[in-house]
């Protein structure tokens, strides 16, 4: 059975087009072998790894709360084999996720509501400032190598951890 010139994909002998990729196909009779495979890129798992391997712990803690895009760092560190047995990291990240759900949570739902509410049209505004201020509150305790448990988050995340194993 011949193969696509472009993608690969089997096509039949009468195809004039593939119906993968829309390549027209060769004529009836050349026999189109598969492309050759493209050389072997180094999985992007292991440039992760590659990258974090010379990571401290202290610095992987404290990049998951960096504010509004903590929260790659913190999947980073969740997923990646370094850390997958350092508690604190995993905590941190766990920790840093739940402030940034916490996050689109007043941003998307809570201050939409206030604002359309007479008297609490600020409130929203000030609940963005204190989770902007907690995120800025952990940069600096986790820099300070301090594990500290926010209240509900922190005992979310302690959970969160405890479930991994």
């Amino acid at each position: 059975m011949p193969f696509c010139t472009q993608c690969g994909s089997q096509v039949e002998p009468a195809d004039v087009f593939c119906a993968g990729c829309g390549t027209r196909q060769a004529a009836p009779g050349d026999s189109a072998q598969p492309p050759k495979a493209k050389p072997a890129q180094q999985d992007a798992g292991a440039k992760i790894d590659e990258f974090l391997s010379t990571m401290t712990p202290q610095k992987a803690s404290t990049l998951c709360y960096i504010p509004l895009v903590g929260w790659v760092a913190s999947i980073v560190m969740l997923a990646s084999n370094r850390f997958r047995e350092d508690r604190n990291v995993r905590f941190h990240a766990f920790q840093g996720l739940y402030i940034f759900v916490l996050w689109l949570f007043v941003e998307h739902v809570f201050s939409p509501i206030t604002r359309s509410v007479g008297g609490m049209r600020n409130m929203g505004q000030m609940l963005q400032l204190v989770v902007m201020g907690t995120w800025v509150f952990m940069l600096v305790k986790t820099n300070q190598g301090v594990l500290f448990h926010l209240p509900i988050l922190g005992e979310l995340a302690e959970r969160s951890v405890s479930e991994q194993k």
